[in-house]
């Protein structure tokens, strides 16, 4: 018989932080028109279990055990999380004062996700990391702040080889005009 164990755990990040996103999920909720008291978790604690996962990349089973909820209503909070700071992002034509932008990638570690690919290859295994995962593109001003995320793609793929391939497909090349046109572009 297994027994778990309680203990007290410090978030580190700012309150001003988890304040800004809770209002902006209470004005989403307001948006959507949702009643108060029906919802498991009040715009403060979604705001803490949406902040946990980006800043320790907490599971989603334990950051459902620890709000008691279940996991699909977690991933739920996550993902209404997630486009409500998407939907704040700022606009890419809003590059006032910028010297340039920076355009990389990052292969996003997960033991979820496995796709045979060609060859019987899984395309979500990154052989330079040697683990599975999603590749995702950004375009950064200078200081790194995050200007335009990619959609995620298989973690196979090569940033460059993605970069490519996703400008011919289209994705990238609307971020990129967006700034090119007055900004040079580091990848």
């Amino acid at each position: 018989m297994s027994t778990s164990v309680t203990y007290p755990a410090t978030l580190d990040v700012r309150r001003e932080t988890v304040l800004f996103l809770s209002a902006l999920l209470h004005a989403e909720r307001r948006r959507r028109g949702t009643r108060r008291g029906r919802r498991a978790l009040g715009c403060f604690a979604q705001a803490v279990l949406i902040l946990r996962w980006f800043t320790d990349g907490t599971r989603i089973r334990q950051l459902a055990t620890d709000n008691n909820i279940g996991s699909k209503t977690a991933y739920r909070y996550l993902h209404e999380g997630i486009d409500v700071l998407a939907a704040h992002a700022p606009d890419l034509n809003q590059n006032a004062g910028l010297t340039h932008v920076n355009l990389d990638g990052i292969v996003i570690a997960t033991d979820r996700v496995a796709t045979p690919g060609p060859n019987g290859a899984d395309l979500w295994w990154s052989g330079k990391h040697k683990h599975h995962g999603g590749n995702i593109q950004v375009i950064s001003a200078p200081d790194g702040w995050p200007l335009w995320v990619s959609d995620v793609r298989p973690g196979r793929e090569h940033d460059m080889t993605r970069t490519r391939t996703r400008t011919r497909t289209h994705e990238i090349v609307p971020a990129l005009a967006a700034v090119r046109s007055s900004l040079p572009t580091l990848a």
